[in-house]
């Protein structure tokens, strides 16, 4: 009986029924497979009841996360994240940090309803965030309900025709969900964060190299403060090209965006444009208050 592991699919697939084919065969298939998929680190959480591991795995098409969630009784959901992927779901962890921790308390009659809205039907998740990436799609939800809020984060994949229940041309698509408490989005946001740190730079290298060795080198990075929050400018590379990651950090959060080098001019020009728009406001701005002042000058002269 020979499986097979999805690279990025995180399911496994059992072709062939057959029983007989002697001790020696099956031990070179798990040797083989071993080969094909190694594992480099892990990490695991225990949040409320639940145990999660993060574990970062490697293979002929290069290194990814496998994410699991082994509830109270045993069962087990898994997601699987390339390094590209992971490291986007980082940056928007951080932004469901960032809403989680303005949110209030809950009131009774809001956990009455975690269920169903007032309309009947379900009710909407207190925030959304998807993901598309080839044939993966990633669902970010918010929830809450009489345990407490949650992330629920669900990847769908298009196995294409031959798989699902459709049968061959069905197209179906295979889920996995997790649901991890809203108290610990930030231990399980820098371990993820840890994991890409630590092995999502030699992944690019394995993917086919890095953008960085036609130029070289890169600018170093920078960073400005305003009021309470410090802006971080990092230039970097990865097998599509060089790219800017900036980053919003506060005491509580760390927020960033990625743009492409072939973007940079048209974001420059963007911000060039509004600072100068900005400016005359401003100016215009002052130019109203003069004139008020000099016309409630005038009328106090008058009456004199």
């Amino acid at each position: 009986m020979l499986w097979f592991d999805s690279v990025f699919g995180g399911t496994e697939f059992n072709f062939g029924g057959g029983g007989g084919g002697g001790g020696g065969g099956s031990g070179f298939q798990h040797s083989q497979r071993e080969q094909e998929t190694q594992e480099l680190a892990s990490k695991r959480l225990d949040i409320q009841n639940k145990r999660f591991y993060l574990d970062v795995k490697q293979n002929n098409k290069g290194r990814f996360i496998k994410i699991a969630e082994v509830g109270a009784g045993g069962s087990k959901s898994r997601l699987t994240l390339s390094m590209s992927v992971a490291a986007e779901f980082r940056d928007y962890l951080g932004d469901f940090i960032e809403h989680y921790a303005q949110l209030g308390p809950s009131s009774p009659e809001q956990i009455a309803q975690s269920s169903v809205g007032e309309d009947g039907g379900p009710r909407r998740a207190l925030k959304s965030e998807f993901l598309v990436r080839e044939n993966r799609k990633y669902y970010l939800d918010l929830k809450e309900n009489q345990r407490g809020r949650f992330l629920r984060i669900r990847q769908t994949v298009n196995r294409g025709p031959g798989f699902g229940v459709g049968g061959p041309g069905g197209g179906m698509q295979a889920g996995q969900t997790i649901a991890l408490p809203a108290q610990g989005l930030i231990e399980f946001r820098d371990a993820l964060a840890k994991h890409i740190d630590d092995y999502g730079g030699d992944d690019e290298e394995l993917a086919g190299g890095t953008a960085a060795g036609a130029y070289g080198e890169l600018p170093e990075g920078t960073s400005i403060m305003v009021d309470s929050k410090r802006f971080f400018f990092d230039v970097g590379s990865n097998k599509y090209g060089v790219f800017l990651r900036v980053s919003e950090v506060k005491p509580s959060y760390r927020n960033s965006i990625t743009i492409p080098f072939k973007a940079w001019g048209k974001f420059g020009g963007a911000f060039s444009r509004y600072a100068e728009e900005m400016k005359e406001i401003q100016e215009r701005q002052r130019d109203k208050i003069y004139e008020r002042r000099e016309e409630s000058e005038g009328e106090e002269v008058d009456d004199d």
